[in-house]
């Protein structure tokens, strides 16, 4: 079989599809962020997702529940089934990096919701290496922390400084404050010293505006562990192909395995990049990472179904346009990292199954049924450029028989 010059594996941040086998142990039962965003708003229109095979995934989950307005295709155009999460969490690093083929069987550490969150060691050496006092020392949604101490915070120039239900410690900062170099500085000394625990990430989140009427801006930036094996990135790059990443991927992979990113914090430059990678047609292979956020960080976490609902149906339009531009010989995966339903209680992930839709031509319409592990995609992209087969994972190519 002729091998695709190009892979390009599309992440829906968050667009999970019904709840995982072990989502009692997350306190998600009942969690099911595409069907329950479909009820909310009397039914999807995504029909370009549709012809892949979107609606042809639920009865495939042993719970599974129909997608409001996304009906099974007769012809399904890709391949199409889910995949179930392996690594102990349910937040933006173990989910991409599973599917980049790693598996985290003991987690990342989690702070207490607190207050207190941190230890105090650790608040004791932010001051010390910057000077400036802590406040906050809980969980907390992103924009709610914002309005409660962010009157304080332009008073004293503390900073703020919480976690939530991931593996995270999010430091927040007004730009008219603190300067952007050093919120940066901050995190990244904080990194160090979370290495020993170890902390998935460090997010600097800076906002502005005045009391009442705060923003976050888009110039977060996250600092992440170095992840403790090779990923699919590091052994594509060591075999010569081009790896390419879309969104905030280069952070989440602490800058490693990547010749080219493209740094954006939205769906719509997200999805810009992505259209001008598929026009440049080269002659060299290359595998193309992205990341599309806007569905966890502007309506999962907010609990917004409306604001989810539109934010699919734009990319749905998206793809209209982006597909036909990559050969149907080529690769591209539609998946996910996690879910975050947000018709349900509380801001944080919920742990779900992800749909997988795979447009190759070899395999168009196949029911790849339920992938024991996100590395699956992982094993797959190595499949497809020759390389030796991954630690983990099962090569759905070559299982379907193309």
């Amino acid at each position: 079989m002729l091998l695709p010059m190009r892979v390009f594996v599309i992440v829906l941040d968050s667009v999970g599809i019904g709840q995982a086998p072990d989502a009692a142990d997350y306190g998600d039962l009942g969690a099911y962020t595409l069907p329950h965003v479909g009820e909310a708003v009397g039914g999807l229109n995504l029909p370009t997702l549709q012809q892949l095979g979107l609606g042809n995934i639920p009865p495939l989950l042993p719970a599974g529940r129909p997608i409001p307005g996304v009906a099974p295709a007769a012809h399904p155009q890709a391949a199409f089934g889910a995949l179930r999460e392996r690594s102990k969490g349910k937040d933006t690093t173990t989910g991409h990096w599973e599917l980049a083929g790693l598996e985290l069987t003991r987690g990342l550490h989690l702070f207490p919701a607190g207050p207190p969150s941190f230890p105090p060691d650790l608040l004791a050496a932010i001051v010390q290496e910057t000077g400036r006092a802590v406040i906050g020392n809980k969980a907390a949604s992103g924009t709610a922390i914002i309005e409660e101490l962010g009157a304080r915070h332009m008073q004293d120039g503390a900073w703020i400084v919480y976690t939530s239900a991931d593996s995270v410690v999010q430091i927040a900062a007004h730009e008219g404050v603190i300067p952007l170099a050093e919120l940066y500085q901050c995190c990244e000394r904080v990194r160090r010293y979370c290495d020993a625990f170890p902390v998935g990430r460090v997010i600097a989140r800076p906002f502005v505006g005045r009391p009442g009427a705060f923003k976050r801006t888009e110039n977060r930036r996250d600092f992440s562990f170095t992840p403790p094996e090779p990923t699919i990135l590091d052994r594509l790059q060591n075999a010569g192909i081009r790896t390419v990443t879309v969104g905030k991927l280069d952070d989440i992979f602490a800058h490693r395995g990547i010749d080219e990113s493209h740094h954006v914090e939205n769906n719509r430059d997200a999805q810009a990049a992505l259209l001008d990678l598929a026009l440049a047609k080269g002659t060299s292979p290359v595998f193309v990472f992205a990341n599309l956020i806007d569905f966890d960080m502007l309506y999962g976490h907010r609990r917004d179904p409306r604001g989810y609902a539109s934010a699919l149906q734009e990319t749905d339009r998206f793809l209209a346009q982006f597909l036909p531009l990559v050969s149907p010989d080529d690769m591209v995966m539609i998946t996910a990292d996690h879910g975050n339903d947000p018709t349900f209680t509380g801001t944080d992930h919920t742990r779900e199954y992800v749909p997988l839709l795979v447009r190759h031509a070899p395999i168009a319409g196949r029911n790849l049924g339920i992938r024991d592990g996100f590395f699956d995609v992982a094993q797959t992209a190595a499949g497809c450029f020759g390389l030796p087969a991954l630690l983990r994972g099962t090569n759905f190519v070559n299982a379907a028989g193309a």
